[in-house]
């Protein structure tokens, strides 16, 4: 190899050094001056459900459609009357579509071991924010029973729900950012630091959880909940 050819080489290895060198240098620099803490916030806040909406499913089988018909109405009327005489209004008492089912629809069945061609189900759904209302009335269900309302499975029950969040929203977010705030300044001062101005923030998600953790009973079966937010706070360091 010449001279030339030699002094060439090592100022081409010497360049690629330097340019793989100084990136790293800078970026690590700028790490270094810039030095920041991230840090959580929890606020909780307990509430209480402000509406419910409990469906009542029931249903009417005959092998007469108009028997049928006529029977799931007088059961109607039945949960109707009950539902008032509870303290409910017409205005909270909502009636869903009607649903029938013909058991001669189905080719592969056998006729004659069919019990009721038609089966008719209803469902009444109350929509209120009388939650303790509803609370009181839910458990007498059986007196529905004992007055020939033939309830179905699927669909029955209440559901609490607390529609008020945008009204606590901000003075839990406050309070979250202020916990954030303890736990960076508790860092700082473990770490012969100070606190500076925020960097960047997260609100975080809030969500609405059951108050007491009930086996087999989730939030919306519950009248009393606890709202939850975790703030996520990125703090320069001095």
């Amino acid at each position: 190899m010449t001279n030339a050819s030699f002094i060439t080489s090592l100022l081409v290895a010497g360049g690629i050094a330097l340019g793989g060198f100084f990136p790293g240098y800078y970026y690590y620099k700028t790490r270094f001056d810039m030095r920041t803490v991230t840090v959580k916030g929890l606020a909780e806040q307990d509430v209480k459900a402000d509406l419910g909406v409990w469906n009542i499913r029931f249903q009417s089988a005959d092998n007469g459609l108009s028997v049928a018909k006529n029977n799931i109405e007088a059961q109607e009327k039945t949960i109707r009357t009950f539902l008032k005489d509870a303290g409910f209004t017409d205005n909270e008492i909502i009636i869903q579509g009607l649903g029938m089912q013909d058991a001669y629809a189905d080719s592969y069945r056998d006729r004659n071991s069919i019990p009721a061609r038609y089966t008719l189900t209803q469902t009444l759904t109350v929509r209120s924010d009388k939650v303790d209302l509803i609370a009181k009335t839910y458990p007498k269900i059986g007196d529905l029973v004992s007055n020939g309302v033939n309830l179905g499975g699927y669909g029955n029950g209440v559901s609490y729900l607390f529609t008020g969040i945008n009204a606590i929203k901000p003075a839990m977010l406050k309070k979250a950012t202020q916990n954030a705030r303890k736990a960076a300044d508790e860092f700082a001062k473990n770490s012969q630091s100070k606190v500076g101005d925020i960097r960047s923030a997260n609100q975080g998600v809030f969500s609405i959880l059951p108050r007491e953790d009930i086996p087999d009973q989730s939030e919306r079966e519950q009248i009393n909940k606890k709202v939850r937010v975790v703030s996520t706070v990125e703090y320069y360091l001095n």
